[in-house]
């Protein structure tokens, strides 16, 4: 994951949710996050693969929540958006005859592991509507 992919789509959903029935546009909601709208058609169409957000297109389109605020977790949006793992990436090719490198990989699979469980569980614990709540 870049540095901005989470922080872009949690901006983006709780645009949504402030404004639950309205249509908002990619340009609109890329104002408010001072990007291009093309990076929000981006992350929009991630987030719809989810099953997180619905679009129309047309003159009266935009996008929406698929479902309620609360019925949405940080987990769920961070989920859609993550590509690579919370602690980095492991070195591809560790030297395997020294004593480390021939096993870090393994160790490292374990310590990413439990820690993307970590993660997921703080933030499944968490709902959209609540984080939203915040700017009110």
């Amino acid at each position: 994951m870049n540095n901005t992919r989470f922080a872009t789509a949690i901006h983006i959903m709780t645009l949504l949710a402030d404004s639950p029935h309205d249509w908002l546009t990619s340009e609109w909601m890329a104002g408010s996050i001072n990007i291009n709208p093309v990076i929000v058609r981006k992350e929009l169409s991630v987030l719809r693969e989810a099953g997180l957000i619905i679009s129309r297109q047309g003159k009266e389109g935009g996008s929406r929540l698929a479902r309620n605020a609360g019925d949405i977790t940080i987990s769920e949006i961070y989920a859609a958006v993550k590509n690579t793992e919370v602690l980095g990436k492991k070195n591809l090719n560790p030297n395997p005859v020294c004593p480390v490198g021939k096993d870090i990989n393994s160790h490292l699979n374990n310590l990413f592991s439990e820690t993307n469980k970590l993660v997921a569980e703080f933030l499944g614990n968490k709902t959209l509507q609540a984080f939203t709540d915040q700017f009110k």
